[in-house]
């Protein structure tokens, strides 16, 4: 019970710095200098400072009202009776409505009791004028003298509060001096601790797919399981090891599944967490991280997006100074490998930027291995399918199998994505439960965008589009190594006017004339623009940016050039001034990419040609329906000769499946 109330206490939502003592504060001040307005000199009042001598002038004239002393200050301050004012002051000064008030010095109070005690018995001081001392306090008027100070302390408590990163009591974990993200911690170590002994821990069955990268963490549970096996041979267990992969590969969650199976404690932390505003913060924060690691050994640090801090120096632009986060980084790479032993303590790191990541942190000693969790293939996508379709009710016909053919290139991120966004729109449309169409659907949601049917286009724009997208279906149908068709749309998706699906294969290298190939049906719409309209339009924009990037690899990085065959110009470097060519070199590149990019386009032209009629066939049924499937391309062309390893494994259950989308602005 007292486990459970603790982890209670974490969940609860740290509360704010309250300002309402301050604001209380404020108004107190400003209720008391109002209150005593009637002593002090300010608005709505006229004074006059006058000597002792003068003062007693003033009294025995019969000019005083009312007398107050102030025996802090030592002041004595007389009200002028409204009869005698103008005897006081100039005539010329226009008293409606103000106060006239005198101040003098006294030499001390006994005096002052002793001359108007003798004013009063001789008639000079009247009765009815009143005499009294001021009421202020000592300690009230120091406490008046020093607001201002304690006004500036309380704003820089507050700012430092804030700046070192947390707020609330220090009860509550907030961030005050004594709390742990307070200023005076600002240096600590905020990893989040995932203790063994924790509840609901993550171990490899949580992670679907990655067979590879189990296989390669495995033996760092093993030697925290049972180090000793690895030590009495002289072996040293890989003090780190580094995850690649794209975003959504699930990188994190291998990493947690690797504390789970050994059951150690885990430290998490983010890269972005060590650096700071303050100088030197980065450095003191993986001190602490390492020293806190080597009390809890054997355990496990993870670093998640590593690249923030680990950045190879030499590609950092920095204009002089000091720089923060090569000083964070200097700090871990002696922590992971210096004078020190960190005997028990293995570090993970994730990335999707390990290219850009400093040599001397890859080194042996340090990241001895790298870990690459690469996008899922067919048979891992079933697996992830079969986890995230776990709390949804699904239909009781639904084939996983199915779904995983239709998401190529797609995360684990993503096909968590297609789940949720089929829950959802069969929820929308009234569903007992998630079918086959609520998944089709979702990934055309997520892949090309949310139909727009209602964004209105004139029948010459609609017979263009057609036009142009069947150019596309048409040429890569015609193609051994284009992307096999699945469907065809006309129907504004998202910022885009038409869109096609394909399916493409997947390869583990690609050759010369696939790509050519892949560039040719791009280049399809845009040919079939030419040839059967007359003109050319926009809508090929993001066909000819594709087309064009795809080229500049093709002959400046793989050297697939005609004039630059077997030369590679690619430099990973952040910060290259210079281009790695001459300039006679890049007129010869523009000219080979250029060429390329035409030659690709009147191959789609000729094909156009020779299959027009089926093409304009296809734009009809396409103007009229708005959408076309693989079926209709295949009734106008026959089967394709050609078959891909992927178009086998479809099995005939292509109709509606989606892939990579083809998105023309």
């Amino acid at each position: 019970m007292a486990n459970k109330q603790k982890k209670n206490n974490k969940g609860k939502k740290q509360k704010g710095v309250s300002l309402t003592w301050l604001y209380t504060l404020v108004v107190i001040a400003l209720v008391y200098f109002f209150a005593t307005g009637d002593n002090k000199v300010g608005a709505g009042k006229t004074s006059k400072e006058v000597s002792y001598t003068q003062f007693q002038q003033y009294v025995s004239k019969g000019y005083a009202q009312r007398v107050v002393a102030n025996k802090d200050n030592g002041t004595v301050t007389m009200y002028v009776a409204p009869a005698h004012i103008r005897d006081v002051f100039a005539s010329n000064v226009d008293m409606k409505g103000r106060t006239a008030i005198v101040v003098a010095e006294y030499p001390s109070a006994d005096k002052l009791d002793e001359f108007l005690d003798s004013k009063r018995m001789s008639g000079d001081f009247a009765a009815d004028v009143t005499y009294e001392h001021d009421k202020e306090s000592a300690w009230w008027s120091f406490l008046l003298n020093i607001a201002p100070m304690i006004f500036l302390v309380v704003v820089w408590i507050y700012i430092m509060r804030r700046m070192g990163g947390g707020s609330g009591s220090k009860g509550d974990g907030g961030g005050g001096f004594g709390g742990p993200m307070g200023i005076f911690n600002v240096g600590k170590s905020r990893a989040r601790l995932v203790d063994k002994d924790e509840d609901n821990k993550v171990t490899f069955k949580d992670v679907a797919g990655q067979e590879g990268a189990k296989q390669e963490v495995q033996e760092i549970v093993d030697f925290l399981k049972n180090p000793q096996k690895y030590t009495e041979l002289g072996g040293k267990i890989p003090k780190g090891a580094l995850l690649v992969g794209p975003p959504g590969t699930g990188k994190t969650l291998l990493a947690k599944a690797v504390a789970g199976e050994a059951d150690v404690p885990f430290f998490s932390m983010s890269g972005s967490d060590f650096v700071e505003m303050f100088v030197g913060v980065g450095a003191s924060r993986v001190r602490d991280l390492f020293a806190k690691a080597k009390e809890k050994a054997p355990c496990i640090i993870f670093i998640d997006e590593i690249d923030a801090v680990g950045r190879a120096r030499s590609k950092n632009l920095s204009m002089g100074g000091n720089d923060e986060r090569e000083n964070t980084l200097n700090q871990l790479l002696t922590e992971m490998d210096g004078f020190g032993t960190n005997s028990g303590v293995i570090i993970l790191a994730a990335t999707n930027r390990a290219d850009i990541l400093d040599s001397a942190l890859l080194r042996a000693g340090r990241f001895d291995r790298q870990i690459h969790v690469d996008l899922p293939e067919l048979g891992e996508r079933k697996e992830i399918f079969a986890v995230h379709l776990r709390p949804i009710k699904k239909a009781d016909d639904l084939d996983i199998d199915f779904l995983a053919r239709q998401t190529p290139g797609f995360s684990g991120a993503d096909i968590a994505n297609v789940c949720n966004e089929a829950a959802l729109i069969a929820a929308r449309h009234g569903h007992v439960s998630v079918g086959k169409d609520d998944f089709l659907a979702a990934v055309d949601r997520i892949i090309g965008g949310l139909e727009k049917k209602t964004k209105v286009m004139t029948e010459s724009e609609k017979r263009t589009i057609a036009l142009h997208e069947a150019g596309h279906a048409t040429v890569s149908w015609n193609l051994q190594y284009a992307n096999p068709l699945v469907k065809v749309t006309i129907v504004p998706r998202g910022r885009a006017l038409g869109a096609a699906w394909y399916l493409p294969e997947e390869r583990q290298i690609t050759t010369k004339e696939q790509m050519l190939d892949e560039m040719c049906a791009t280049l399809g719409g845009r040919a079939a623009e030419e040839l059967f309209t007359g003109h050319i339009s926009s809508g090929a924009m993001n066909d000819l940016e594709r087309v064009t990037k795809q080229a500049y690899s093709m002959i400046a990085f793989m050297g697939m050039g005609d004039k630059l065959p077997n030369i590679c110009y690619y430099n990973n470097q952040d910060y290259q001034l210079q281009k790695p060519y001459s300039e006679d070199t890049a007129r010869l590149i523009d000219a080979e990419v250029q060429k390329l990019i035409s030659e690709q386009y009147e191959r789609a032209k000729a094909l156009l040609r020779e299959k027009a009629e089926g093409h304009a066939r296809l734009a009809t049924i396409l103007q009229e329906r708005e959408v076309i499937f693989a079926e209709d391309v295949e009734d106008i062309f026959g089967p394709r000769p050609w078959t891909s390893r992927t178009e086998e494994l479809l099995n005939n259950d292509s109709q509606g499946g989606e892939s990579a989308a083809d998105d023309n602005k």
